[in-house]
C-alpha cells in the first residue's frame, strides 16, 4: 500500500497498489517506529513517498527503499542521495537483506506497507534473513496480523503464526480502515510490530517447517491423520503430543517436539 501524489502514474493491479493518504496513520506509523540516530532503516514499497518523505528527513539514520515499480521509483529517485539514502529497484522477495545489513554495518529496521498479495512469502523471506533484521513495523491485511498474533486454539492460529513464533515477539498495534487509501481496498488493514529475538524461543529442529506445513495442510484432521506420512500415532505420543489433537491447538514448542521426533525416527513406516 502506497501514498498518492500529484500526477501519479497509473495504478498497477499486479503490484497490489492502494495508495495511503491519511496523515494521521502515517504519523502513528512513525511514532511506532521511533527511529533513532545510528539506525539502519529499510522501507518496502515506498510508492509515491508519503511515508518516505518523513523517513528521508530523519537525522542520523541510513535509509534504503525497495520499490518494484520502475515508474514510481523514477519519481522517488531525486530524493535519494547515496550513500546514506539509497533507492533499490526490484522485488523485495529476491532482495538480499543479509548482504545489506553487512554493508550497512548493523541490523536493519524494516518499515512499510507490505504488498498484501505477497505478504506471507515476504514475511518468510524476512524471517530467513536471521539477525540481519532487528524488527519490522509493517502494515498488512488485518486478517494476516490477526494470524501473526493468534494464540493456540483460536480460529486465526495457523502455519504463519507457528513459523514466526520461535524468532519474533509480535504485537498488533492498531487497525486502519479502507478509507485511509486511494482506491480503498475491500479489506481492513492493521499495523504490527515484530521484534527479532536475540535467540530463538527454543532450539528449532531441522524439520520444524516440514512438520508445520504438513499439519496445517490438513488442519481439520487430527495429527494422527495429518502427519501419517511422517510420524506414527505412537511416535506422536512419544513426543508428548496427543495424536487425536488438531493442529490449531498445539503450541510452537509442541510442533518442535514432533519435528525432533521425526529427526530421530525418520518417516513413518
Amino acid at each position: 500500500m502506497r501514498a498518492p501524489g500529484a500526477g501519479a502514474p497509473p495504478r498497477r493491479k499486479r503490484f497490489g497498489q492502494h495508495f495511503l493518504h491519511d496523515p494521521q496513520v502515517i504519523g502513528r506509523i512513525l511514532e511506532a517506529l521511533a527511529a533513532r540516530p545510528g539506525e539502519h532503516l529499510v522501507e518496502i514499497g515506498p510508492g509515491l513517498g508519503a511515508l518516505t518523505a518523513h523517513l528521508l528527513a530523519l537525522p542520523g539514520v541510513s535509509l534504503d527503499a525497495l520499490e518494484i515499480d520502475r515508474d514510481l521509483a523514477a519519481r522517488l529517485a531525486p530524493g535519494f542521495a547515496a550513500p546514506a539514502r539509497r533507492l533499490h529497484v526490484g522485488d523485495a522477495l529476491q532482495f538480499d537483506f543479509g548482504a545489506l545489513a553487512a554493508e550497512r554495518g548493523g541490523a536493519l529496521r524494516v518499515i512499510g506497507n507490505l504488498p498484501y498479495n505477497i505478504s506471507t512469502p515476504l514475511l518468510f523471506h524476512l524471517a530467513s534473513a536471521g539477525p540481519a533484521i532487528a524488527d519490522l513495523t509493517i502494515m498488512l491485511q488485518r486478517e494476516v496480523v490477526l494470524r501473526l498474533a493468534a494464540a493456540p486454539g483460536s480460529s486465526d492460529y495457523g502455519r504463519l503464526t507457528v513459523m514466526l513464533a520461535p524468532y519474533f515477539d509480535i504485537e498488533r498495534l492498531f487497525d486502519v480502515g479502507p478509507g485511509a487509501f486511494r482506491p480503498p481496498p475491500r479489506v481492513w488493514s492493521a499495523v504490527a510490530h515484530l521484534v527479532r529475538r536475540a535467540a530463538p524461543r527454543f532450539p528449532v529442529a531441522p524439520r520444524f517447517a516440514q512438520v508445520v506445513a504438513a499439519a496445517f495442510g490438513q488442519r481439520r484432521k487430527t495429527l494422527r491423520n495429518a502427519l501419517r506420512q511422517l510420524l506414527t500415532a505412537e511416535a506422536i505420543a512419544r513426543a508428548g503430543v496427543d495424536p487425536g489433537a488438531r493442529p490449531e491447538t498445539l503450541t510452537a514448542e509442541a510442533f518442535n517436539a514432533l519435528a525432533g521426533m521425526l529427526d530421530r525416527e525418520g518417516a513413518a513406516g
